[in-house]
């Protein structure tokens, strides 16, 4: 990292571009939290590490934005009824400043609400949001703060790939359905362990999943079996 003094004889673009060349080679994998709900891996860069990591290299400073309520008070969020809190922090390095923003979320990525509310899934039937605290909203805003210092660099990756579209199912091919009957796969055992009514509604990689399974079974068993063949003889 460039001294502060000749990184203030730069432009402001040529500061900006400097800064984020180097807080980007940073290894942040020891500073990853990792979260697995529904299946899918969720990654945070501890917020605590974060800022002082750039702070004993740069100096900075943050803004939480304050909003007014309905009732005349100033708040860390912005609310709407319908859609829920969101938080905005401003981050400022050497003269350049950036803002991010976060909705508050629960641990399934649902919005919170000043009241509790349900939505339906798939195939385990209503799920319940719970009402957003202080404590959630003082989570959202450090990690708010997080993603705000990764636009100058810092663990930008870990975000890569989070705006794209989600990825469409991919159901159970007929090849799938005649391995399974070859296979000898009890089809009502791995419906009801996935949850779902039909072998149909039972997802591409599941299906392989319980392919793969089997056939290691069987494999082991008839490796067992051949090993007791020869004991006997």
């Amino acid at each position: 990292m460039l001294e502060v003094k000749e990184l203030l004889k730069l432009s402001v673009e040529e500061r900006e571009v400097a800064i984020y060349n180097e807080l980007r080679k940073i290894d942040c994998s020891e500073h990853i939290e990792k979260l697995n709900q529904n299946n899918i891996q969720l990654s945070y860069l501890s917020w605590s590490w974060a800022l002082d990591t750039i702070q004993q290299l740069l100096p900075i400073s943050y803004k939480i934005k304050q909003f007014v309520d309905g009732n005349g008070n100033n708040v860390p969020y912005q609310f709407d009824k319908s859609t829920g809190y969101m938080v905005f922090t401003e981050v400022t390095i050497l003269g350049i400043t950036k803002s991010m923003w976060l909705p508050v979320m629960d641990a399934a990525n649902k919005a919170m609400k000043d009241e509790p509310y349900s939505y339906k899934t798939k195939f385990s039937g209503d799920k319940w949001v719970q009402a957003a605290t202080m404590f959630d909203v003082n989570k959202t805003i450090m990690r708010c703060l997080v993603k705000n210092l990764s636009v100058f660099g810092l663990g930008l990756y870990i975000y890569a790939g989070e705006d794209l579209p989600p990825k469409e199912k991919e159901y159970i091919t007929p090849e799938q359905k005649q391995a399974f009957k070859e296979l000898g796969v009890k089809v009502e055992g791995v419906l009801n362990t996935y949850g779902v009514s039909s072998i149909d509604l039972l997802e591409k990689e599941q299906a392989q999943y319980v392919i793969d399974s089997k056939k290691a079974y069987l494999e082991k068993q008839k490796a067992k079996g051949e090993v007791n063949g020869n004991t006997n003889k």
